[in-house]
């Protein structure tokens, strides 16, 4: 109340009335509900930063492959089981947390104290996941200029190939017919004397695609493995600094410049990807891509043999476990309905990653026609899908410089706001931690981070920097996430309590039946956590020493990757000793104090508390601006 400063009932989120001091925060604005930390200028804000954080890279070069591998559109099914049963729960869960309190993936443990280090390791990783990541995108813009000739320098075998390049494949030796008897020759006899190959006894010469050699000789400099690190290779540091530059850029002011800029990264890839499937529908060949796809090679019988790739694709495409979603849910008003985000989002990612694999395939359907080869000779996954295979699909297109610069800057903003939230996440963690210096210092912090990270993730633009780019993303994108879910979820829902966190819902978006809830709790506390589990079991069964094609690991690069992830996940145990050896009591009872939330956890503003949360101690601030009043909270003059 703007006439009375010190009413007992204060406005909601008034700068007048929460703000500590007359500082301007570039991240809030007067209109935001909560003016210290800051609100979306509007839902479509959060919306699209959602979206184009949970449609990655990944959406296109990994899910494509995995359903032609798993038995095409069969592979649909468990899919779309494994979203509604292990995604969205988990995606759901983590909105609606971040949202209720307006805490980062740190602080928002003081829902229970004792898993605080789950949150440091989640910031952990996504930062390590930052430093490759934009490297990725750094291979995409190097690309993206290297289009910008009237010749693509792939298309064909230049100077810089060696005698195993060629665009077609070359006959080594086959079986022939000669004088009535089937003789087995060298090609160069073959066709010297005019005879027939028979079929099935051609063997081919190993030769590589002009795309695959300039992806290895000229874009990264490739080195023989870890062990031979080479120089930096400049062109591709110049477009890591041009990356970081950008990602910097759009976050200057935080979610208020970064939600206006996904206007583009976020809707633009879907208006490539549809240009690209209507060029590529056109082609002769890409009904055969298609049918590879997710027609004719559709196999219901491997249905039982695809769960554990249709769960391990829905936990990583869907960026749970991340951080991400808890940051990005944290500036939220606090009655927006995030259970309909959450869906909106989830099923937006999915439809994505269906409707990216018509845009694929039908390309390398049609590169499969000119080559008179089968599809299956030349699909593949990864890096080499982005830079060999689909750039050599689209070398053999009329116009392709066009297309090719649409392919690498569909793939350049698929990666950027992606990156816009993973950095998000870590600026909101150092808000949490220290609000006063963030409030004054944000747009050189947030350049900051940018510039320390740029630096780290130097030695992945060396010659061996493909070989690091692998090894990290082995081992932190790997189980250690998973890990962090299993906590997350178990924390939640058996120790803080499943049906508390739902009242805690509810005071968001309404009080729901019983029936509403009925599928909610079964996912909570029963099938999402052993769904985890089991995912968590398989890869660490599983799990084998990093390679990179057909390079093998030195012992001290597979030790390296086991330090980084053993770094990551070794304050979830050092930060709950921590948390146990500061309460007070005998060991039980320090242990059940760190099982319970905090004194301050709740609401982050008063005026949505209610009777449940009006026992909350509200933070101290600075001591001079502090009026004590009889109701027990404390008002801050400006």
């Amino acid at each position: 109340m703007k006439g009375d400063r010190w009413a007992g009932n204060c406005s909601c989120g008034r700068k007048e009335d929460f703000n500590l001091s007359n500082e301007k925060d570039a991240h809030a604005s007067d209109n935001d509900e909560n003016s210290d930390r800051g609100n979306w200028s509007n839902k479509a804000d959060y919306l699209l930063s959602m979206v184009g954080y949970a449609v990655g890279l990944g959406n296109v070069w990994r899910f494509p492959y995995l359903t032609y591998q798993n038995g095409g559109g069969a592979f649909l099914i468990p899919y779309t089981l494994m979203l509604a049963l292990a995604g969205l729960p988990l995606f759901f869960m983590e909105c609606s947390l971040g949202q209720f309190a307006s805490l980062g993936p740190i602080s928002i443990w003081r829902i229970l104290p004792l898993f605080q280090g789950v949150g440091v390791t989640m910031v952990i990783i996504s930062t390590f996941v930052a430093i490759y990541y934009n490297v990725i995108i750094a291979y995409a813009l190097y690309y993206l200029f290297a289009s910008f000739q009237k010749v693509l320098p792939w298309s064909d075998c230049f100077s810089w190939a060696d005698e195993f390049c060629s665009k077609t494949r070359l006959v080594n030796d086959c079986s022939a017919v000669l004088d009535g008897q089937i003789i087995h020759a060298n090609y160069s006899f073959i066709a010297s004397n005019n005879l027939t190959c028979l079929n099935d006894t051609i063997n081919y010469k190993p030769v590589q695609f002009p795309s695959e050699q300039y992806w290895n000789k000229v874009a990264l400099q490739r080195s023989s493995g870890l062990d031979e690190t080479g120089n930096i290779v400049w062109y591709l540091a110049l477009c890591l600094l041009l990356s970081w530059m950008i990602v910097g850029a759009a976050l200057f002011k935080g979610i208020k410049s970064s939600g206006k800029v996904v206007y583009f990264t976020a809707l633009f890839p879907y208006v490539i990807l549809l240009i690209l499937l209507v060029r590529g529908a056109t082609l002769e060949g890409a009904l055969d891509g298609i049918e590879y796809y997710i027609g004719k090679q559709s196999n219901i019988t491997k249905l039982m043999e695809v769960w554990k790739d249709a769960a391990t694709q829905i936990f990583y495409s869907l960026s749970v476990a991340w951080g991400g979603l808890v940051a990005l849910s944290s500036y939220n008003k606090f009655h927006n309905n995030c259970y309909s985000d959450a869906i909106f989002v989830c099923v937006t990612n999915c439809l994505t990653s269906v409707f990216a694999g018509f845009a694929i395939f039908s390309v390398l359907g049609h590169m499969a026609f000119v080559l008179k080869r089968p599809v299956s000779e030349v699909v593949d996954s990864g890096f080499d899908l982005a830079f060999v295979a689909y750039p050599e699909a689209l070398s053999k297109l009329p116009v392709s410089p066009l297309w090719s610069f649409l392919f690498f800057f569909m793939l350049l903003l698929l990666g950027l706001d992606s990156q816009f939230a993973t950095i998000e996440t870590l600026t909101t963690t150092i808000q949490d931690i220290y609000p006063k210096m963030m409030k004054k210092l944000r747009i050189p912090i947030t350049l900051g981070v940018c510039v320390l990270l740029f630096f780290l993730g130097l030695i992945c633009v060396t010659q061996a920097g493909i070989y690091w780019v692998n090894l990290i993303d082995h081992f932190c994108a790997g189980w250690g996430i998973l890990f962090a879910a299993v906590l997350e979820i178990i924390g939640i829902v058996y120790i803080y309590g499943g049906n508390r966190f739902i009242e805690d819902i509810e005071m968001m978006i309404g009080k729901k039946s019983c029936f509403f809830w009925m599928w909610w709790r079964m996912c909570w506390f029963f099938i999402t956590p052993v769904l985890l589990v089991a995912i968590l079991v398989w890869s660490l069964v599983t799990f084998s020493a990093p390679t990179y094609g057909s390079v093998l690991y030195p012992t001290w690069g597979t030790a390296v990757g086991w330090c980084m992830i053993i770094f990551c996940v070794i304050w979830i145990p050092i930060v709950a000793v921590v948390k146990i050896l500061k309460a007070e009591g005998n060991l039980f009872q320090r242990i059940a104090s760190c099982c319970r939330p905090t004194a301050n956890w709740g609401p982050y503003l008063e005026c949505h508390r209610g009777e449940r949360y009006s026992h909350v101690v509200t933070p101290k601030k600075e001591k001079e601006h502090e009026i004590p009043t009889v109701s027990g909270f404390t008002y801050f003059r400006e």
